[in-house]
């Protein structure tokens, strides 16, 4: 899993038939200590995420496939939660 921000959404008048009725967002990945890095993704929203949420994502084909209940989606990544808070034990 990974933990992300959400940056904003995409729109597309022609896609993939999967992806009609489908929030496709952009991710920003962040390091533990909620920092972001230089990285981002593009995930199906299947939570009801909002701009500046906190999300968890799941980053594979086949459990975003899964995630989705459709065997054959071109999907890699979909995020599955909103993330309340993050706690780290000291070191």
């Amino acid at each position: 899993m990974i933990l992300g921000k959400i940056r904003g959404a995409i729109y597309s008048t022609i896609n993939h038939p999967f992806y009609n009725n489908q929030r496709l967002l952009v991710v920003d990945k962040l390091n533990l200590d909620g920092t972001p890095s230089d990285k981002y993704l593009i995930a199906v929203d299947t939570v009801g995420a909002g701009a500046g949420e906190t999300v968890l994502i799941v980053d594979e084909g086949n459990g975003a496939r899964q995630i989705t209940g459709d065997s054959t989606a071109p999907c890699r990544s979909v995020i599955v939660g909103v993330v309340d808070a993050v706690e780290l034990p000291e070191q």
